[in-house]
């Protein structure tokens, strides 16, 4: 912990962010809350201050405003909250998909990919009713579909990536850790 605390103010080029991106059910939000706990940082959730900004949750902005009319809310969540200094990020799924998003991340903070394979996803999520995009008859193929689509742009994005399956939580910040403490070492040598 004391090494990084180093890293935390040298930081400042990218805002002392760390953004992390990938799949639903990749495990971004119970990573990102042990994560800023362990580096000091703030954790926030973009779909959960779009949900809390709104009073509406994601499933319903979806069926009022379509997806369109959800990802501009998130286009504009993402503007705010990567604008912030100090702060862990969770972003949605699909988040990457908009090319200023990309942007905006690549440029206020480090961006992490957790990774996990379709089975992992199909497990994290098949009791949880708040993700609209898996409102199918078979979810299965829409999160191939989704990972498909999405599965380069996360790895063009990301400054490091980190596998999420089969791996507990501490293990992954383990990792994460590891890397931000080697950036550190690299930008002060």
């Amino acid at each position: 912990m004391a090494v990084f605390l180093g890293y935390h103010g040298e930081m400042a080029k990218k805002h002392g962010n760390v953004f992390l991106i990938g799949p639903m059910g990749a495990g971004k939000t119970t990573v990102g809350k042990a994560l800023a706990s362990t580096i000091g940082l703030e954790f926030v959730d973009s779909d959960r201050e779009i949900e809390h900004r709104t009073g509406a949750d994601i499933p319903l902005i979806f069926d009022l405003e379509g997806e369109e009319g959800f990802r501009k809310r998130e286009r504009d969540m993402i503007e705010n909250l990567s604008e912030r200094t100090g702060i862990v990020l969770a972003t949605g799924g699909g988040a990457i998909l908009d090319p200023q998003n990309r942007a905006r991340l690549a440029g206020r903070g480090t961006v992490v990919y957790l990774e996990c394979s379709i089975e992992q996803q199909m497990e994290r999520t098949r009791h949880d009713r708040n993700r609209p995009l898996l409102d199918t008859d078979n979810p299965r193929a829409r999160l191939e579909e989704l990972m498909a689509e999405r599965e380069p742009l996360y790895r063009e994005l990301a400054d490091h990536t980190v596998s999420s399956g089969g791996r507990n939580s501490r293990a992954v910040i383990k990792g994460i850790v590891s890397y931000l403490e080697s950036m550190h070492a690299t930008t002060i040598e």
